[in-house]
């Protein structure tokens, strides 16, 4: 048997679950995944995920597209769901039990895919997911020994149980390529659906690997998982850990209201997250100086990252390298970071806010004007991307695909939106705002035309407004929307709301004016609905 230190020089396998399934076979007693209450090793997680797969293979053998829907929340089953369609050789699609059903079954419906894994405490969300589909599913259940009640609820779908789950001591592993899909996530979309990002393994093998080399990550390492399995972050907890042996840690929801105690009690020696929450903590007063010894790397993305939150981070785990990583869904997970270094660090700063860094290795970016010509150093632009992590565009929409996914020079890039400043010599690059209406809403990514558009069909109203509302350092915390309109529901409207969108995309605020503001151009004037707010 090769030992713990070889395996970390042997050449990568192209498959995101490679690591995981060769760690299991090597080190089986490692431990892999903490939940509450509950360590799971290896060779036990792995077991699990190999029983999914084999009923997987017996009863959707010939499944087209090669996806495999997975719901379930930061819990064992989910996480061996996700294995077992890797396993199988299929990409996962995580689906939410906190998203309302309509929008799960959007996204089930637009994945295609014909098997479902549910964890225990998402089993209540099927219902709603799966009536009156228009195909059937195979349902597992791993959790729930006797599933004759689900049957008869859920039929005609096939619902499988424990006792239906095959031997996860002999099945196989397929071997993978790298253009077959490894996950599809679903991010919103301004015309009111969400958009599919497939993203191959080829694409985030670039990224695994480009991670191995920057973070040199070791079995002994301890990872937190903060983020819920349609946040693409949660890749980063999950497999960059699983491909170097090392295990990951996983709060409960009470956890994450006090995740300095968390950080301690579970001895993390990497901790990633939105800024967001690290903001949380520096409002209670709990960044104090070497608060986490235990930390070697402290890693944010998703949304800004504040330079007053970024320093006294980095007082607080003293030991640790701070990081601040950028990159969207089309990217894979993050391609590009920036390393926190004090004095230096305030001095590149823009507007308060880390700056985004340089690429990885197998990307390369354009700072680009309105005709996708580059900018001089010093000037703002789009910016847009290149490489082996950008995938090839959106699941099944040509139209979305041909306006984001465009050819500079022979090259394909990726528009990300975001306006950047073009650094000079070997500077980093500055995130300083948005091309347009996008907002980042607790580092989930959040198309204000999408809201506007439910709320169109809600109420029948074509004025209607949304803004990011209330600010924050880091972005915004909450969305607020106004409706040209005299006689609505307002309470009514917003459960409305919450049937059709994520909580984090539901306005904390609705208001009604008389008539809409309009800025110059004639378009609706958002600067003055959020003076109207503070007011």
């Amino acid at each position: 048997m090769t030992s713990l230190v070889d395996r970390r020089s042997e050449p990568r396998h192209v498959g995101l679950s490679s690591g995981f399934f060769n760690w299991a076979a090597e080190a089986p007693t490692r431990p892999a995944l903490e939940v509450p209450g509950s360590t799971l090793t290896y060779g036990e997680l792995a077991r699990r995920a190999r029983a999914i797969a084999s009923a997987l293979l017996e009863h959707d053998a010939d499944s087209q597209p090669q996806l495999t829907a997975v719901l379930g929340q930061r819990s064992a089953t989910a996480f061996a769901g996700v294995l077992a369609a890797l396993a199988r050789g299929h990409g996962y699609v995580p689906l939410n039990p906190q998203f309302p059903p309509r929008r799960n079954r959007t996204m089930l419906e637009r994945s295609d895919c014909r098997a479902l894994v549910v964890d225990s405490t998402s089993v209540r969300c099927v219902d709603g997911l799966v009536d009156g589909l228009d195909r059937d599913l195979v349902i597992i259940v791993p959790d729930a020994e006797d599933v004759v009640r689900q049957a008869r609820r859920w039929a005609p779908h096939h619902v499988l149980g424990a006792r239906d789950l095959g031997d996860g001591d002999t099945a196989e592993v397929p071997p993978v390529h790298p253009g077959d899909p490894a996950y599809l996530l679903f991010t919103s979309g301004s015309t009111g659906t969400p958009k599919g990002v497939l993203v191959t393994q080829g694409n985030v093998r670039a990224f695994l690997d480009a991670a191995a080399r920057r973070y040199g990550i070791t079995p002994d390492d301890r990872f937190s998982q903060t983020f819920n399995l349609t946040f693409d972050l949660s890749v980063f907890d999950l497999f960059v850990a699983w491909d170097n042996g090392a295990c990951v840690c996983c709060p409960s929801e009470k956890s994450l209201l006090k995740p300095s105690d968390f950080i301690r009690a579970s001895q993390l020696s990497v901790w990633f997250s939105v800024p967001s929450i690290a903001l949380f903590m520096r409002r209670l007063g709990v960044l104090k100086a070497d608060s986490f010894p235990t930390l070697r790397w402290s890693l944010f993305c998703g949304e800004a990252l504040p330079v007053d939150v970024a320093r006294d981070w980095a007082n607080a785990a003293s030991s640790s390298i701070v990081e601040n990583l950028y990159g969207p869904t089309e990217a894979t997970i993050a391609c590009a970071a920036y390393r926190w270094a004090s004095t230096k660090s305030v001095g590149e700063a823009q507007l308060g806010i880390v700056p985004i860094g340089h690429p990885f290795p197998g990307m390369s970016t354009l700072v680009a004007d309105d005709h996708f010509r580059e900018v001089q150093p010093g000037e703002v632009g789009e910016l847009l991307l290149s490489g082996s992590q950008v995938v090839q565009g959106y699941w099944r929409d040509d139209a979305a695909t041909s306006a984001a996914f465009v050819s500079v020079n022979g090259n394909a890039y990726y528009r990300t939106g975001d306006r950047v400043r073009r650094p000079y010599d070997n500077g980093p690059l500055a995130y300083v705002g948005r091309l347009d209406d996008q907002v980042k809403v607790l580092g989930h990514r959040v198309e204000l035309g999408e809201i506007e558009a439910v709320l169109r069909e809600e109420t029948g109203v074509d004025a209607a407004v949304a803004v990011g509302w209330p600010r924050s350092p880091a972005g915004v915390a909450g969305i607020a929307a106004f409706v040209a309109a005299e006689n609505i529901d307002l309470s009514a409207l917003r459960n409305r709301l919450a049937l059709r969108l994520p909580s984090y995309m539901v306005p904390r605020e609705l208001r009604l004016v008389t008539e809409m503001p309009l800025n110059a151009n004639g378009k609706w004037d958002r600067g003055a609905l959020v003076r109207l707010l503070e007011e």
